[in-house]
């Protein structure tokens, strides 16, 4: 069924992808990238030049397409293993074929660090497989496929899909909401049998329980309702399925707490060993807003990152912030800052209101605590953690540091000066804490648009013609020259210092 047609020495591959060229899917690294709907040489040597930039271990094509020259040559030139598919073979089988052998290699091998959970796991699904006679996965509660039996060729395209995308496809997800499965899964320990629609074969879905709690379930595609002692059989089996899903989410939880103190380290410039276990340079660290305290917000943002495809994201909190390190590539797979900012606009469409401001780019992991810190003053600046520099470009949810360059150039200059204010400022400072005035920030408002008083007027909400009396009365009492440059630019300074100062303890006074 399948041939080596152009070898790569020391290529290796561990995980599958189906290409989708048009989605920016092409694979990542060590990836065998199946191009299931490449038909031109054309499309197939564009596939194999950006796989390759992904570090793919190799690409799959039909025969007769494969031993097409140009393919051939272009997967020589680019260092990617060509792998050919005999032409009446299925994809649909391949696919399962595959994703059998990468991970039972992947378990025997001992590559994972919860390989004898998911080696037993396996083993279950293929008993599971043998009492109901059908093919069988086991998934955890976030319709995640953890393990699933050998014999998966007589069944339907959703379960394909599930396999190959370790998860349970988004449309198949709804359809099962709708009719109530994950609520009655949730909620009682009965077996549900899902009946054939929209082309899927009938489902037996037997819930998996412990203490009460809903950890997974197993899913087998059958023919019709199996009799009672078979499904009694899997409820049994089940019970067992509860204590391995147990150990593999305390090993996971270990494992998430290991990965991130180890990027802890590395974003505060311990970054022995990093090259180790980060993923190819270069990077950008990004401080990732969104509602709740940063334990919660970590978990939300992994739980998003993972269910858009970042399997393994690098994400940590770090001095009461979250951040994630992701390669500064502009192609769109899962773990790239491309890839983020689609994420952030998605989730934001969805009602989550989170948000993503990068460093600028790190070369080496040395460089990595710097992007860091130009992360989180690209997020103060338009309104993250402390509050927004005044006059600053608020409200953008996805930024770089590059981005808002002029905002922490004054940003950094204001934080140098003290709290309290010097000449003219100091005068109208005072004036307005003893007579509850607005003077400063008419002034700040007034300086920030230029020309432009039915703006400003706008900026703190009041008539232009009241802005216009302020300023007549700030003129009366401050004597200020802002046709001056040099007073222009001191009086912006003094006034970013000061109202952010004020920000800062209205903030504080609030928490």
């Amino acid at each position: 069924m399948l041939t080596l047609g152009v070898p790569v020495r020391g290529a290796q591959v561990d995980d599958l992808t189906i290409a989708e060229p048009a989605q920016g899917i092409v694979g990542q690294r060590d990836d065998l990238v199946l191009g299931v709907g490449i038909e031109t040489p054309e499309a197939a040597i564009a596939l194999v030049r950006a796989s390759a930039a992904q570090g793919a271990g190799g690409v799959v094509f039909r025969r007769g397409l494969g031993r097409r020259r140009g393919v051939r040559e272009a997967a020589r030139r680019e260092g990617v293993a060509l792998v050919e598919l005999a032409e009446h073979a299925s994809w649909a089988h391949l696919v399962w074929l595959l994703r059998g052998v990468i991970d039972r290699a992947a378990v025997g091998m001992g590559r994972r660090e919860d390989a004898p959970v998911q080696d037993d796991l396996f083993a279950l699904a293929d008993a599971a497989a043998a009492l109901v006679d059908a093919p069988v996965t086991i998934e955890d509660a976030q319709s995640r496929v953890l393990a699933y039996s050998s014999r998966q060729d007589d069944t339907d395209p959703a379960r394909v899909s599930t396999i190959v995308g370790r998860r349970v496809p988004d449309e198949v997800l709804a359809t099962l909401r709708a009719q109530g499965v994950f609520r009655r899964l949730a909620r009682s320990p009965e077996p549900v049998f899902v009946p054939a629609s929209g082309g899927r074969k009938p489902r037996l879905v037997i819930p998996v329980r412990a203490g009460g709690e809903w950890l997974g379930s197993i899913w087998a595609v059958v023919e019709e309702r199996p009799p009672a002692p078979v499904v009694g059989e899997l409820v049994q089996t089940s019970a067992v399925v509860a204590l391995h899903l147990l150990r593999l989410r305390a090993q996971a939880d270990l494992s998430r707490r290991v990965a991130a103190d180890r990027l802890r380290g590395v974003l505060s410039g311990n970054t022995a060993g990093a090259d180790d276990w980060l993923p190819p340079s270069p990077w950008r660290v990004v401080a990732l807003g969104g509602e709740g305290d940063p334990a919660r917000l970590l978990d939300l943002w992994e739980s998003v990152s993972r269910r858009h495809a970042w399997n393994q994201p690098l994400l940590a909190d770090l001095d009461g912030r979250v951040y994630a390190v992701v390669r500064a590539s502009e192609d769109t797979s899962p773990g790239t800052w491309a890839w983020l900012r689609s994420v952030v606009a998605d989730v934001r469409g969805e009602g989550l209101d989170l948000t993503a401001r990068a460093g600028r780019t790190a070369y080496a992991p040395v460089e990595l605590e710097r992007s860091r810190t130009e992360s989180q003053e690209a997020d103060r600046v338009l309104g993250g953690v402390g509050g927004a520099v005044p006059g600053a470009a608020e409200g953008a949810a996805v930024a770089t540091h590059e981005d808002v360059w002029a905002e922490v150039t004054i940003a950094r200059a204001a934080a140098a000066l003290p709290a309290d204010a010097l000449g003219p400022v100091a005068a109208l400072q005072e004036h307005d804490a003893h007579h509850g005035s607005e003077y400063l920030r008419t002034l700040s408002a007034w300086l920030d648009h230029p020309g432009a008083p039915t703006a400003a007027a706008r900026s703190i909400h009041v008539h232009p013609n009241t802005l216009r009396y302020r300023m007549s009365r700030v003129a009366d009492l401050a004597g200020l020259d802002l046709d001056n440059p040099s007073v222009r630019l001191a009086v912006q300074l003094q006034l970013t210092a000061l109202l952010g100062h004020e920000s800062r303890a209205e903030a504080a006074a609030e928490g």
